[in-house]
């Protein structure tokens, strides 16, 4: 057996193993929920085989890729007009003298040293301004247009749709479908679609939901990943949304292990669609909205209404309809929602940047003490200088991919150990930096040949969602906000959800790495 086979094998067996895992972590380990978790795995399985095998979806797959890649293109054309060609280079215009004019200058000047496409491109940017001054724009375009198209009426049926696949295979509620659903194209937004339900859900439909969010990415920042990667990986783009797809089902087959259901929700076999407006729920007869119990609350209690005496029937006004929120996308035009998305997209933007900056100083800061320990390597104390040797080799980074290393193998990312430690301290690395450095290095380690193409599929799959500390503060507190009288359970729970959506993201790096054969295709080089 080679060693592609040998890989493929040992993604398999990963996918056992990672559902073993999450079962010894469970809160009830008498429960197994068996339909949620072979109909999970089979969805992937099905998606996998789709986007890696069949010849037909993988073409489509490429086509979607490139037609994404094309509205990316098209992101740049209002950062190149704020930022200048410099720092956004135009891909179609060649600087300097051309023809005649580049032979004359060649041999005049000192001699040239030629460059890959000798031109001035994207990959001859340096990094940071990539970042600052691409990728971050991106974010602001695609949260105007996810706007204009929830405003447009195009998202709610693609959500809707999966809803349903969702709950029918895997024996969801109606609730944690349909927001879980929601997450392939949004965040912690997508709890909005089942506010009125959060009260009375049960505690695996809260970790099953926040798990959603943990795992999966929302389409305002695939723009952002797709741009890192593409100098390396011509098809991530297309690979990032299956990777979307692909995270809900796992999400749900490790958080029903972890917190299995041994309640009957509130929305069991209820059929919750997303209409126009994100927070108005339609709901199959009978109409679940009336059973739910008013909610409690900490308002002061009101006084018995008292008796009025008798007379003519007063006029009772009729009650006016509750207005819609008014930067709801789905109750604005489409020019307003265009406005409206804008703004939460430079929100967003300055939110990533501003939690890069916090996060990667802080890790700095502590590895900057590690470096003074390191520094003790000198001493002439054999104890001192024992600490110093040991501290070479530590830092935050480091830690982390140790710490995943097992993980890491059972994906099948690489049996060759240089490059298995390198996939591990990317994976690793993430639940303290976020998923954007662990991408950016990524296309790196891959442009210079430390990563095969085997481990760059496998790793940008398994990196593919929020499961991040920086994160677990955004979808708790925004969670809490919604139905603060569960903060206490939503805390103890976010825990767990966080480590169930890191266990998803590797399975679904085991789905990549089981199908993935080295088809060149794949990746589109």
């Amino acid at each position: 057996m080679g060693i592609a086979m040998a890989l493929n094998v040992l993604s398999f067996i990963g996918i056992i193993a990672l559902c073993g895992i999450a079962w010894l972590t469970s809160e009830n380990r008498r429960v197994m929920p068996w339909r949620t978790i072979a109909w999970g795995i089979g969805l992937q399985l099905i998606l996998g085989l789709l986007v890696f095998q069949v010849p037909v979806t993988r073409s489509l797959l490429v086509g979607l890729s490139e037609a994404i890649n094309s509205i990316l293109d098209a992101t740049e054309a209002g950062a190149r007009f704020l930022f200048g060609p410099l720092f956004v280079p135009d891909g179609a215009f060649v600087p300097g003298p051309v023809l005649a004019g580049r032979w004359l200058a060649r041999a005049i000047a000192p001699p040239y040293v030629p460059v890959p496409g000798d031109r001035l491109g994207p990959e001859f940017l340096n990094l940071g301004y990539v970042f600052a001054f691409r990728a971050l724009p991106s974010v602001i375009f695609f949260s105007a247009l996810t706007a204009l198209l929830y405003a447009l009426g195009l998202i709610q049926p693609i959500i809707n749709l999966f809803a349903r696949i969702f709950q029918r295979t895997m024996k969801l509620s109606g609730a944690e479908a349909l927001s879980g659903a929601s997450n392939i194209f949004v965040g912690i937004e997508a709890t909005l679609v089942v506010r009125p339900y959060l009260q009375h859900m049960t505690r695996s439909e809260l970790c099953a939901i926040l798990a959603s969010c943990f795992g999966s990415i929302a389409s305002t920042v695939l723009a952002l990943y797709a741009g890192l990667l593409r100098p390396v990986f011509p098809n991530i783009t297309g690979h990032l949304v299956s990777a979307s797809i692909m995270a809900i089902p796992a999400c749900f087959v490790v958080a029903k292990i972890i917190v299995p259901e041994t309640q009957t929700p509130l929305t069991s076999g209820q059929k919750l669609a997303e209409t126009t407006a994100p927070q108005a729920i339609a709901v199959s007869p009978p109409v679940v909205s009336s059973a739910i119990p008013p909610l409690q609350t900490d308002a002061a209690p009101t006084l018995a209404p008292v008796d009025a005496p008798e007379g003519p029937p007063v006029p009772q006004e009729p009650p006016h309809p509750q207005a819609p929120p008014p930067d709801d996308p789905a109750y604005l035009g489409p020019m307003e929602s265009i406005v409206v998305g804008a703004m939460d997209g430079v929100k967003l933007a300055v939110a990533i940047a501003a939690l890069l900056v916090a996060i990667l100083g802080l890790v700095a800061l502590v590895n900057l003490f590690f470096v003074n320990l390191a520094s003790l390597s000198t001493s002439t104390q054999p104890f001192v200088r024992g600490i110093g040797n040991v501290f070479q080799v530590i830092s935050l980074q480091n830690l982390a991919g140790a710490l995943f290393l097992p993980l890491t193998f059972l994906t099948g990312a690489s049996l060759n150990w240089p490059e298995l430690w390198q996939a591990s301290r990317l994976i690793g690395q993430r639940l303290i930096l976020t998923e954007i450095p662990s991408y950016q290095q990524l296309a790196v380690l891959s442009s210079q040949g430390l990563l095969s193409d085997h481990a760059l599929v496998v790793v940008s799959y398994a990196l593919c969602g929020f499961a991040h500390l920086p994160s677990l503060g955004i979808f708790v507190g925004g969670l809490v906000s919604l139905v603060p009288s569960r903060r206490r359970e939503i805390v103890d729970l976010s825990w767990k959800a966080l480590w169930a959506a890191t266990l998803a993201t590797l399975m679904i790096g085991c789905i990549a790495g089981l199908y993935n054969t080295g088809n060149p295709t794949i990746i589109g080089k």
